[in-house]
């Protein structure tokens, strides 16, 4: 889409930011499933939510549609009425903390949550910085999640980015409640400058250090962001991680599937 807020990135990055690359990549790469939301538009607001199905339905089963809901009650029955038309495809939703001005526990999303609790679908968040200079950073703070997580205890929660740069809070959520997850996307946006190579080592020994807190990688989750961030870039932060291989293995695989794509 010609005001897709993130074909900036996609040209930093050198990419066509097609759905035949995103599939050509994951092939390259060796992902076997990923999932698709809506960038944000240059206007303000996001791609509809139907356009992310259809792109899905095109994908033969690569990728599956994660619904973006905004804080009103009409996008919220909107967001709603396509999950129902899609039951078993689509594989959650994504509030985009930040962006939109509100707390994750607002009682505008409880509509939202209720379906997720009773379809067992999750709930992503976007977390930490934003990408453009106009985000709310207090609302973008993980530890707004805190209260949600009190108040609904099997709403899986997923906190997108690792809350970056607040991944020590991200750690403690991670510990303190069973019911949430965090993952590693949008964590290299962009590559070659000064320190970059610094700062992927920083990164990694970050949520290295969260992952010795938490006592293991059972609730981290890859993702790349893309085209914010390439696959191969993801995969280097992994790399310089100072786990065990098993660890590995559920960051990349098992634990996806788990939230994801284990069924209800």
């Amino acid at each position: 889409m010609p005001d897709d807020e993130l074909l900036s990135y996609a040209k930093f990055n050198g990419l066509e930011y097609t759905l035949s690359e995103l599939l050509e990549l994951m092939g390259e790469n060796g992902v076997e499933r990923g999932l698709l939301l809506s960038p944000p538009l240059k206007a303000g607001g996001i791609a509809p939510n139907s356009r992310i199905v259809e792109l899905c339905k095109r994908s033969n089963d690569k990728l599956f549609p994660i619904l973006t809901a905004e804080p009103s009650r009409k996008e919220i029955s909107s967001v709603l009425k396509i999950a129902k038309e899609n039951d078993d495809y689509v594989k959650g939703f994504k509030i985009r903390l930040g962006y939109v001005e509100v707390y994750p526990d607002d009682p505008v999303f409880a509509p939202l949550y209720d379906y997720a609790e009773s379809r067992n679908l999750p709930l992503m968040f976007h977390t930490g910085d934003t990408a453009f200079p106009d985000g709310s950073l207090i609302h973008a703070h993980p530890l707004t999640l805190d209260r949600l997580a009190n108040k609904r205890q099997s709403l899986r929660i997923v906190i997108c980015h690792f809350g970056n740069p607040w991944m020590t809070d991200v750690a403690e959520l991670l510990y303190k409640h069973p019911n949430v997850y965090a993952d590693i996307s949008g964590l290299v946006a962009g590559e070659g400058g000064t320190y970059s190579e610094p700062y992927l080592d920083s990164l990694a020994v970050k949520i290295s250090d969260a992952i010795y807190y938490v006592g293991g990688a059972d609730k981290v989750i890859f993702g790349t962001d893309y085209p914010i961030e390439t696959i191969s870039a993801g995969l280097d932060l992994v790399k310089k991680l100072k786990i065990e291989r098993q660890d590995v293995e559920k960051i990349f695989y098992t634990n996806a599937i788990g939230v994801f794509f284990s069924g209800r």
